[in-house]
């Protein structure tokens, strides 16, 4: 899934708040070693390096344009490696901090992805994840209705990316059956204010409708984007308006 930098960091304010709301629940252990699961192009896995000045930091990322803008943040403390994170949870390595914002929501099957992840956590480590709950955000709900719809299903092959973001309930029971405590979460909106359809497009098109537009052929595409923008004017009836994206953030020490 190719995923454009420009594109993303253009709302790179907007999903600094959450970011740092999840920063702020770590505690600072010192010497620690952690890694952060889906670094993107590096800036916030820095922004850790520099909150934590005894921590040695491993930021992996499965895509090589995100991971090209990473290269000036490397120093001794801080390293970056191309990997799934299937592949970084697999290996042998167990952590005093896993860090994620806003990366897991792209992992199926969290009912077997938590525990692995929980499972790479030295005694005393902790666990910070941050997930956009995209079933519950407006923009996600008008585009998984409109893949789901003739013309778009059958250009897209019937591809859907249905969220695999579960419940709050779901996620602390996860936690506690595999040896976290002192357990936080919590759900926050994080509003945004657009002045047109252009500002909500733009937001979306650089995470959640990657996947589609890049199976669609260049005509097709176009019909697509034109579609979904009238669908937000559609939901949005008059601008500037407000989108309460919405976010879960999690945090745990392993027992």
């Amino acid at each position: 899934m190719p995923w454009d930098p420009e594109v993303y960091n253009r709302y790179k304010d907007i999903r600094y708040k959450p970011f740092y709301d999840l920063l702020n629940l770590v505690e600072d252990l010192g010497p620690m070693e952690c890694i952060d699961l889906g670094c993107g192009t590096g800036e916030q896995t820095a922004t850790l390096a520099n909150r934590f000045k005894e921590a040695k930091i491993l930021g992996v990322d499965n895509s090589a344009e995100m991971l090209e803008k990473s290269k000036p943040y490397e120093n001794d403390r801080l390293k970056f490696k191309l990997e799934n994170i299937e592949d970084a949870i697999a290996d042998h390595k167990h952590w005093d901090l896993i860090f994620s914002n806003a990366a897991l929501q792209w992992l199926d099957k969290h009912t077997v992805l938590f525990p692995k992840v929980i499972s790479k956590l030295k005694a005393g480590g902790q666990l910070a994840i941050q997930m956009p709950v995209q079933n519950d955000n407006k923009l996600n709900q008008i585009l998984l209705n409109l893949v789901q719809e003739e013309p778009f299903a059958s250009q897209l092959g019937h591809f859907t990316r249905n969220s695999p973001v579960l419940s709050m309930d779901e996620y602390a029971q996860m936690l506690f059956d595999n040896g976290i405590k002192d357990i936080e979460i919590y759900q926050k909106v994080y509003p945004q204010i657009a002045e047109n359809v252009d500002d909500l497009y733009d937001f979306i098109s650089g995470s959640a409708m990657v996947p589609y537009l890049e199976i669609l052929d260049e005509e097709n595409k176009e019909g697509f984007i034109q579609e979904f923008k009238k669908r937000i004017v559609d939901a949005y009836k008059s601008f500037p308006a407000i989108y309460a994206f919405k976010r879960l953030l999690i945090y745990g020490r392993k027992g």
